[in-house]
Protein backbone atom coordinates (compact mmCIF):
# COMPACT_ATOMS: atom_id res chain seq x y z
CA UNK A 1 0.00 0.00 0.00
CA UNK A 2 2.85 2.27 0.98
CA UNK A 3 3.59 2.26 -2.97
CA UNK A 4 0.27 3.14 -4.64
CA UNK A 5 0.64 7.20 -4.15
CA UNK A 6 4.40 6.25 -5.94
CA UNK A 7 2.85 4.51 -8.46
CA UNK A 8 -0.17 6.76 -9.25
CA UNK A 9 2.48 9.81 -9.32
CA UNK A 10 4.21 8.11 -12.01
CA UNK A 11 1.13 7.70 -14.14
CA UNK A 12 -0.26 11.23 -13.93
CA UNK A 13 3.34 12.19 -15.01
CA UNK A 14 3.84 9.73 -17.57
CA UNK A 15 -0.27 10.91 -19.02
CA UNK A 16 0.76 14.72 -18.16
CA UNK A 17 3.87 13.89 -20.46
CA UNK A 18 1.65 11.94 -23.12
CA UNK A 19 -0.35 14.67 -23.48
CA UNK A 20 2.30 17.94 -23.66
CA UNK A 21 4.01 15.83 -26.52
CA UNK A 22 0.78 15.70 -28.41
CA UNK A 23 -0.40 19.23 -27.40
CA UNK A 24 3.28 19.94 -28.45
CA UNK A 25 2.82 18.01 -31.89
CA UNK A 26 -0.11 20.14 -32.41
CA UNK A 27 1.65 23.00 -31.92
CA UNK A 28 4.71 22.04 -34.06
CA UNK A 29 2.04 21.18 -36.82
CA UNK A 30 0.06 24.06 -36.89
CA UNK A 31 3.31 26.24 -36.65
CA UNK A 32 4.51 23.86 -39.94
CA UNK A 33 1.20 25.00 -41.35
CA UNK A 34 1.05 29.04 -40.49
CA UNK A 35 4.81 28.83 -41.66
CA UNK A 36 3.93 27.42 -44.97
CA UNK A 37 1.08 29.44 -45.67
CA UNK A 38 2.64 32.47 -44.76
CA UNK A 39 5.76 31.11 -47.12
CA UNK A 40 3.06 30.89 -49.72
CA UNK A 41 0.98 34.20 -49.19
CA UNK A 42 5.03 35.53 -49.25
CA UNK A 43 5.33 34.18 -52.64
CA UNK A 44 1.57 34.72 -53.61
CA UNK A 45 2.47 38.53 -52.66
CA UNK A 46 6.01 38.57 -54.41
CA UNK A 47 4.49 36.97 -57.56
CA UNK A 48 1.36 40.10 -57.79
CA UNK A 49 4.34 42.82 -56.92
CA UNK A 50 6.06 41.25 -60.21
CA UNK A 51 3.43 41.39 -62.13
CA UNK A 52 2.84 44.79 -61.11
CA UNK A 53 5.98 46.16 -61.93
CA UNK A 54 6.13 44.31 -64.95
CA UNK A 55 2.69 45.77 -66.17
CA UNK A 56 4.61 49.54 -65.77
CA UNK A 57 5.11 51.19 -68.99
CA UNK A 58 8.21 52.96 -67.31
CA UNK A 59 11.01 50.95 -66.35
CA UNK A 60 11.91 50.41 -62.82
CA UNK A 61 15.00 48.53 -61.38
CA UNK A 62 16.79 48.08 -57.82
CA UNK A 63 20.88 48.88 -57.66
CA UNK A 64 22.78 47.46 -54.67
CA UNK A 65 25.27 49.51 -53.24
CA UNK A 66 27.90 48.36 -55.27
CA UNK A 67 25.76 49.46 -58.76
CA UNK A 68 24.51 45.81 -59.37
CA UNK A 69 21.08 45.90 -60.61
CA UNK A 70 19.27 43.62 -58.00
CA UNK A 71 16.22 43.75 -59.70
CA UNK A 72 13.96 44.75 -63.09
CA UNK A 73 11.21 44.41 -64.61
CA UNK A 74 10.34 43.65 -68.14
CA UNK A 75 10.50 47.22 -69.64
CA UNK A 76 13.91 47.58 -68.34
CA UNK A 77 14.24 44.32 -70.56
CA UNK A 78 12.73 45.38 -73.47
CA UNK A 79 14.46 48.98 -72.93
CA UNK A 80 17.58 47.48 -73.58
CA UNK A 81 16.74 45.39 -76.53
CA UNK A 82 16.52 42.03 -74.65
CA UNK A 83 19.62 41.85 -73.07
CA UNK A 84 20.64 40.35 -69.85
CA UNK A 85 19.95 43.19 -66.86
CA UNK A 86 19.41 41.47 -62.80
CA UNK A 87 23.09 40.67 -62.12
CA UNK A 88 25.08 43.35 -64.26
CA UNK A 89 26.41 46.59 -63.21
CA UNK A 90 24.15 49.35 -64.31
CA UNK A 91 27.02 50.52 -66.57
CA UNK A 92 27.17 47.48 -68.33
CA UNK A 93 23.73 47.72 -69.22
CA UNK A 94 23.26 51.45 -70.37
CA UNK A 95 26.44 52.49 -72.04
CA UNK A 96 25.60 56.51 -72.68
CA UNK A 97 27.30 57.95 -70.32
CA UNK A 98 24.10 60.58 -70.23
CA UNK A 99 21.85 57.90 -69.18
CA UNK A 100 24.26 57.04 -66.26
CA UNK A 101 25.40 60.42 -64.78
CA UNK A 102 21.46 60.73 -62.41
CA UNK A 103 22.23 57.28 -61.37
CA UNK A 104 25.63 57.89 -60.05
CA UNK A 105 25.06 61.35 -58.82
CA UNK A 106 22.39 60.16 -56.74
CA UNK A 107 24.49 57.19 -55.55
CA UNK A 108 27.26 59.06 -54.49
CA UNK A 109 25.04 62.12 -52.78
CA UNK A 110 22.08 59.47 -51.67
CA UNK A 111 19.62 61.77 -52.65
CA UNK A 112 17.13 61.95 -54.89
CA UNK A 113 17.99 63.16 -58.26
CA UNK A 114 15.69 63.81 -61.73
CA UNK A 115 16.61 64.27 -64.67
CA UNK A 116 15.75 64.70 -68.33
CA UNK A 117 17.77 63.49 -70.94
CA UNK A 118 17.08 64.23 -74.89
CA UNK A 119 19.45 61.81 -77.64
CA UNK A 120 19.55 61.39 -80.66
CA UNK A 121 18.24 58.08 -82.77
CA UNK A 122 21.65 56.17 -82.80
CA UNK A 123 22.03 57.01 -78.65
CA UNK A 124 18.76 55.67 -77.49
CA UNK A 125 18.45 53.52 -74.57
CA UNK A 126 16.64 51.29 -77.08
CA UNK A 127 19.48 49.85 -78.82
CA UNK A 128 17.46 50.26 -81.84
CA UNK A 129 17.04 52.65 -84.73
CA UNK A 130 14.34 55.19 -84.03
CA UNK A 131 12.57 56.60 -86.64
CA UNK A 132 11.30 60.00 -84.58
CA UNK A 133 14.89 61.49 -84.87
CA UNK A 134 15.34 61.79 -81.07
CA UNK A 135 13.77 60.56 -78.10
CA UNK A 136 13.59 62.08 -74.73
CA UNK A 137 13.61 60.52 -71.02
CA UNK A 138 12.91 61.44 -67.58
CA UNK A 139 15.26 59.37 -64.84
CA UNK A 140 14.43 59.56 -61.45
CA UNK A 141 16.57 58.06 -58.79
CA UNK A 142 16.06 57.84 -55.61
CA UNK A 143 17.61 55.62 -52.82
CA UNK A 144 14.97 53.66 -50.13
CA UNK A 145 16.28 54.51 -47.00
CA UNK A 146 18.08 57.99 -47.18
CA UNK A 147 19.54 57.38 -43.46
CA UNK A 148 21.42 54.42 -44.09
CA UNK A 149 24.91 54.14 -45.29
CA UNK A 150 24.39 51.71 -47.64
CA UNK A 151 20.75 51.22 -49.15
CA UNK A 152 18.95 50.26 -52.30
CA UNK A 153 18.07 52.63 -54.67
CA UNK A 154 15.01 52.90 -57.27
CA UNK A 155 15.68 53.81 -60.61
CA UNK A 156 12.59 54.98 -62.97
CA UNK A 157 13.27 55.76 -66.85
CA UNK A 158 9.98 57.41 -68.43
CA UNK A 159 9.78 57.89 -71.94
CA UNK A 160 8.53 61.42 -72.76
CA UNK A 161 9.21 61.11 -76.22
CA UNK A 162 5.58 61.86 -77.05
CA UNK A 163 5.46 65.14 -74.79
CA UNK A 164 8.48 66.44 -76.10
CA UNK A 165 7.95 66.21 -79.81
CA UNK A 166 4.69 67.81 -79.49
CA UNK A 167 6.35 70.48 -77.05
CA UNK A 168 8.92 70.97 -80.26
CA UNK A 169 6.17 71.49 -82.52
CA UNK A 170 4.50 73.72 -80.41
CA UNK A 171 7.74 76.23 -80.24
CA UNK A 172 8.38 75.39 -84.21
CA UNK A 173 4.70 76.12 -85.32
CA UNK A 174 5.26 79.67 -83.42
CA UNK A 175 8.93 80.21 -84.94
CA UNK A 176 8.20 79.70 -87.82
CA UNK A 177 4.69 81.33 -88.28
CA UNK A 178 6.09 84.49 -86.79
CA UNK A 179 8.66 84.26 -89.64
CA UNK A 180 6.52 83.55 -92.42
CA UNK A 181 3.99 86.62 -91.35
CA UNK A 182 7.25 88.80 -90.58
CA UNK A 183 8.69 88.67 -93.80
CA UNK A 184 5.30 89.30 -96.49
CA UNK A 185 4.53 92.06 -93.59
CA UNK A 186 7.78 93.87 -93.70
CA UNK A 187 7.70 94.42 -97.14
CA UNK A 188 4.33 96.24 -97.48
CA UNK A 189 5.04 98.49 -94.63
CA UNK A 190 8.50 98.98 -96.85
CA UNK A 191 6.32 100.08 -99.40
CA UNK A 192 3.92 102.06 -97.32
CA UNK A 193 6.08 104.09 -95.83
CA UNK A 194 7.53 104.92 -99.58
CA UNK A 195 4.05 105.97 -100.44
CA UNK A 196 3.49 107.79 -97.57
CA UNK A 197 6.76 109.87 -97.86
CA UNK A 198 6.36 110.81 -101.39
CA UNK A 199 9.08 108.50 -102.57
CA UNK A 200 6.95 106.80 -105.30
CA UNK A 201 6.53 109.44 -107.95
CA UNK A 202 5.40 107.46 -110.92
CA UNK A 203 2.79 105.66 -112.31
CA UNK A 204 4.71 102.71 -113.31
CA UNK A 205 6.84 102.56 -109.74
CA UNK A 206 3.30 102.86 -108.33
CA UNK A 207 1.57 100.28 -109.83
CA UNK A 208 4.37 98.00 -109.17
CA UNK A 209 4.64 98.73 -105.63
CA UNK A 210 0.66 98.31 -104.93
CA UNK A 211 1.22 94.57 -107.41
CA UNK A 212 4.59 93.46 -104.89
CA UNK A 213 1.94 94.59 -101.85
CA UNK A 214 -1.02 92.89 -103.33
CA UNK A 215 0.52 89.61 -103.81
CA UNK A 216 2.47 89.44 -100.13
CA UNK A 217 -0.97 90.49 -98.73
CA UNK A 218 -2.55 87.25 -100.23
CA UNK A 219 0.33 85.43 -99.43
CA UNK A 220 -0.24 86.40 -95.55
CA UNK A 221 -4.09 85.53 -95.89
CA UNK A 222 -3.44 82.44 -97.15
CA UNK A 223 -1.47 81.65 -94.36
CA UNK A 224 -3.25 82.22 -91.84
CA UNK A 225 -5.94 80.03 -93.57
CA UNK A 226 -3.87 77.57 -93.47
CA UNK A 227 -3.30 77.98 -90.37
CA UNK A 228 -7.01 77.70 -89.51
CA UNK A 229 -7.35 74.51 -91.17
CA UNK A 230 -4.37 73.00 -89.52
CA UNK A 231 -5.91 73.94 -86.41
CA UNK A 232 -9.23 72.45 -87.17
CA UNK A 233 -8.03 69.12 -87.67
CA UNK A 234 -5.78 69.14 -85.12
CA UNK A 235 -8.63 70.52 -82.74
CA UNK A 236 -11.11 67.54 -83.28
CA UNK A 237 -13.35 69.37 -85.09
CA UNK A 238 -12.52 66.77 -87.75
CA UNK A 239 -14.60 64.03 -85.49
CA UNK A 240 -17.36 66.42 -87.09
CA UNK A 241 -16.82 66.09 -90.87
CA UNK A 242 -19.17 66.90 -93.04
CA UNK A 243 -19.45 63.52 -94.20
CA UNK A 244 -21.20 63.34 -97.35
CA UNK A 245 -20.63 60.42 -100.81
CA UNK A 246 -19.06 62.61 -104.15
CA UNK A 247 -17.42 61.12 -107.47
CA UNK A 248 -13.74 61.43 -107.40
CA UNK A 249 -13.64 62.41 -110.45
CA UNK A 250 -15.44 65.82 -109.98
CA UNK A 251 -13.24 66.64 -106.93
CA UNK A 252 -10.61 66.19 -109.64
CA UNK A 253 -12.22 67.87 -112.14
CA UNK A 254 -12.43 70.88 -109.49
CA UNK A 255 -9.46 71.25 -108.39
CA UNK A 256 -8.08 71.34 -112.50
CA UNK A 257 -10.10 73.99 -112.97
CA UNK A 258 -9.01 76.36 -110.22
CA UNK A 259 -5.37 75.71 -111.10
CA UNK A 260 -6.29 76.04 -115.15
CA UNK A 261 -4.61 79.34 -115.64
CA UNK A 262 -1.44 78.05 -113.98
CA UNK A 263 -1.21 74.57 -115.73
CA UNK A 264 -1.77 76.68 -119.22
CA UNK A 265 0.69 79.11 -118.14
CA UNK A 266 3.92 76.03 -117.88
CA UNK A 267 2.32 74.66 -120.26
CA UNK A 268 1.94 71.17 -117.74
CA UNK A 269 0.43 68.04 -119.48
CA UNK A 270 -2.19 66.10 -117.37
CA UNK A 271 -3.03 62.58 -117.58
CA UNK A 272 -5.71 60.98 -115.66
CA UNK A 273 -5.65 57.13 -114.60
CA UNK A 274 -8.45 56.44 -112.72
CA UNK A 275 -9.63 52.45 -112.83
CA UNK A 276 -12.84 53.39 -112.08
CA UNK A 277 -14.62 56.87 -113.17
CA UNK A 278 -17.67 56.10 -110.77
CA UNK A 279 -15.25 55.69 -108.12
CA UNK A 280 -17.15 57.46 -105.29
CA UNK A 281 -15.48 58.58 -101.84
CA UNK A 282 -17.74 59.46 -98.36
CA UNK A 283 -16.29 62.15 -96.71
CA UNK A 284 -15.47 65.87 -96.41
CA UNK A 285 -15.39 67.27 -100.11
CA UNK A 286 -13.61 70.39 -98.78
CA UNK A 287 -10.68 68.77 -97.07
CA UNK A 288 -10.36 66.47 -100.23
CA UNK A 289 -10.33 69.01 -102.39
CA UNK A 290 -7.92 70.85 -100.40
CA UNK A 291 -5.65 67.71 -100.21
CA UNK A 292 -5.80 67.49 -103.93
CA UNK A 293 -5.73 70.72 -104.74
CA UNK A 294 -2.11 71.07 -102.44
CA UNK A 295 -0.64 68.24 -104.40
CA UNK A 296 -0.98 69.54 -108.02
CA UNK A 297 -0.28 73.10 -106.99
CA UNK A 298 2.60 71.79 -104.68
CA UNK A 299 3.85 69.78 -107.98
CA UNK A 300 3.12 73.04 -110.50
CA UNK A 301 5.11 75.33 -108.16
CA UNK A 302 7.99 73.05 -107.41
CA UNK A 303 8.53 73.09 -111.27
CA UNK A 304 8.08 76.61 -112.69
CA UNK A 305 10.36 76.90 -115.96
CA UNK A 306 10.28 72.84 -116.52
CA UNK A 307 8.12 71.18 -118.90
CA UNK A 308 5.60 68.95 -116.63
CA UNK A 309 3.59 66.12 -116.82
CA UNK A 310 1.11 65.44 -113.93
CA UNK A 311 -0.35 62.15 -113.28
CA UNK A 312 -3.40 61.80 -111.20
CA UNK A 313 -4.99 58.31 -110.63
CA UNK A 314 -6.90 55.64 -108.58
CA UNK A 315 -6.79 52.03 -108.48
CA UNK A 316 -8.21 49.32 -106.17
CA UNK A 317 -5.91 46.93 -104.47
CA UNK A 318 -8.69 44.23 -103.89
CA UNK A 319 -11.67 44.69 -101.90
CA UNK A 320 -10.23 45.97 -98.81
CA UNK A 321 -8.43 48.98 -100.31
CA UNK A 322 -7.97 51.58 -103.05
CA UNK A 323 -5.04 54.05 -103.36
CA UNK A 324 -4.94 57.70 -105.16
CA UNK A 325 -2.14 59.19 -105.92
CA UNK A 326 -0.26 62.33 -107.61
CA UNK A 327 2.54 61.88 -109.33
CA UNK A 328 4.64 64.22 -111.89
CA UNK A 329 8.17 63.51 -113.73
CA UNK A 330 9.67 67.73 -111.88
CA UNK A 331 12.84 67.98 -109.96
CA UNK A 332 11.64 65.92 -107.26
CA UNK A 333 12.66 65.80 -103.52
CA UNK A 334 16.40 64.68 -102.61
CA UNK A 335 15.95 61.21 -100.01
CA UNK A 336 17.68 63.62 -97.26
CA UNK A 337 13.99 65.64 -97.15
CA UNK A 338 11.46 62.98 -97.83
CA UNK A 339 11.44 62.18 -94.28
CA UNK A 340 10.29 65.65 -93.04
CA UNK A 341 8.33 66.98 -96.01
CA UNK A 342 4.83 66.88 -93.98
CA UNK A 343 6.32 69.07 -91.04
CA UNK A 344 4.84 72.41 -91.38
CA UNK A 345 6.72 75.23 -93.28
CA UNK A 346 9.40 72.67 -94.16
CA UNK A 347 10.56 73.49 -97.90
CA UNK A 348 12.38 72.19 -100.30
CA UNK A 349 13.13 74.88 -102.66
CA UNK A 350 16.92 75.51 -102.76
CA UNK A 351 16.30 75.72 -106.72
CA UNK A 352 14.34 78.16 -106.60
CA UNK A 353 15.07 82.09 -107.25
CA UNK A 354 15.08 84.13 -103.95
CA UNK A 355 12.66 86.91 -105.08
CA UNK A 356 9.93 84.44 -105.98
CA UNK A 357 6.73 84.14 -103.92
CA UNK A 358 6.84 81.05 -102.30
CA UNK A 359 4.37 78.38 -100.82
CA UNK A 360 3.17 78.85 -96.92
CA UNK A 361 5.01 75.56 -96.04
CA UNK A 362 1.66 74.30 -94.49
CA UNK A 363 0.19 72.45 -97.56
CA UNK A 364 1.29 69.14 -97.01
CA UNK A 365 0.94 69.42 -93.02
CA UNK A 366 -2.78 70.00 -94.18
CA UNK A 367 -2.86 66.96 -96.30
CA UNK A 368 -1.30 64.53 -94.38
CA UNK A 369 -4.09 65.46 -91.72
CA UNK A 370 -6.76 65.52 -93.61
CA UNK A 371 -6.05 61.99 -95.10
CA UNK A 372 -5.87 60.92 -91.29
CA UNK A 373 -8.54 62.55 -90.46
CA UNK A 374 -10.39 60.20 -93.02
CA UNK A 375 -8.87 57.14 -91.60
CA UNK A 376 -6.20 56.70 -94.36
CA UNK A 377 -2.89 57.06 -95.02
CA UNK A 378 -0.03 58.61 -96.92
CA UNK A 379 3.29 58.11 -98.08
CA UNK A 380 5.89 59.67 -100.87
CA UNK A 381 8.35 58.39 -103.05
CA UNK A 382 11.15 60.04 -105.09
CA UNK A 383 13.37 59.46 -108.10
CA UNK A 384 14.58 62.61 -108.92
CA UNK A 385 14.03 64.18 -112.57
CA UNK A 386 12.02 61.09 -113.14
CA UNK A 387 8.89 60.48 -110.66
CA UNK A 388 7.83 61.74 -107.74
CA UNK A 389 4.39 60.28 -106.20
CA UNK A 390 2.25 61.10 -103.53
CA UNK A 391 -0.05 57.80 -102.33
CA UNK A 392 -2.85 58.15 -100.52
CA UNK A 393 -4.43 54.22 -99.14
CA UNK A 394 -7.84 54.44 -98.02
CA UNK A 395 -9.72 51.41 -96.44
CA UNK A 396 -13.30 50.30 -97.85
CA UNK A 397 -14.82 52.39 -95.26
CA UNK A 398 -13.95 55.24 -96.97
CA UNK A 399 -15.77 54.30 -100.23
CA UNK A 400 -19.66 55.50 -101.06
CA UNK A 401 -22.02 52.96 -102.81
CA UNK A 402 -24.19 54.33 -105.31
CA UNK A 403 -27.29 54.53 -103.53
CA UNK A 404 -25.58 56.56 -101.18
CA UNK A 405 -24.64 58.86 -103.89
CA UNK A 406 -28.34 58.95 -105.37
CA UNK A 407 -29.50 59.77 -102.41
CA UNK A 408 -27.05 62.59 -102.00
CA UNK A 409 -28.40 64.01 -105.75
CA UNK A 410 -32.00 63.54 -104.34
CA UNK A 411 -30.71 65.80 -101.39
CA UNK A 412 -32.25 63.20 -99.35
CA UNK A 413 -30.73 63.63 -95.02
CA UNK A 414 -28.73 60.30 -95.49
CA UNK A 415 -26.43 62.02 -98.18
CA UNK A 416 -26.04 65.65 -97.88
CA UNK A 417 -25.36 68.17 -100.25
CA UNK A 418 -22.17 68.08 -101.92
CA UNK A 419 -21.86 72.06 -101.74
CA UNK A 420 -20.51 73.15 -97.49
CA UNK A 421 -20.48 76.68 -96.52
CA UNK A 422 -16.88 75.98 -96.15
CA UNK A 423 -16.60 75.13 -100.02
CA UNK A 424 -18.64 78.29 -100.51
CA UNK A 425 -15.79 80.82 -98.74
CA UNK A 426 -13.66 78.42 -100.81
CA UNK A 427 -14.89 79.63 -104.48
CA UNK A 428 -15.07 83.09 -103.29
CA UNK A 429 -11.73 83.23 -102.05
CA UNK A 430 -10.51 81.57 -105.51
Amino acid sequence: MSYLPTILAALLAGAFAYLWFQERKKARKAEARIGKSLRQQKKRLRKEQDRLLNALSDAFFLIGPDGVILFANETTTELVAGRRVAGRNYREVFLDERLNRPIEDSLTSGRGVVHQVVLPQQASPRGIVEKRGETAWVIDVAPLNRNAKKTITRVVIRDITTEHLVEQVRKDFVANASHELRTPLSIINGYLENLVEGDIDNQAMLKRALTVMQKHGERIARIVEDMLVISRLESGEAAALNVSPFLFTECVEEVLDRLEPLIQQQKTKIRLKIEDESLALIGDRFYWTQVFFNLVENALKQNPRRPLTLEIGARFNGEDEVTLWVADNGVGIPGVDLPFIFRRFYRVEKHHSQDSIKGTGLGLSIVKRAVEAHGGTIDVTSVPGQRTAFSIHLPKEALATEEQLLLAAAGDGDGQALVTDRENEEGEHA
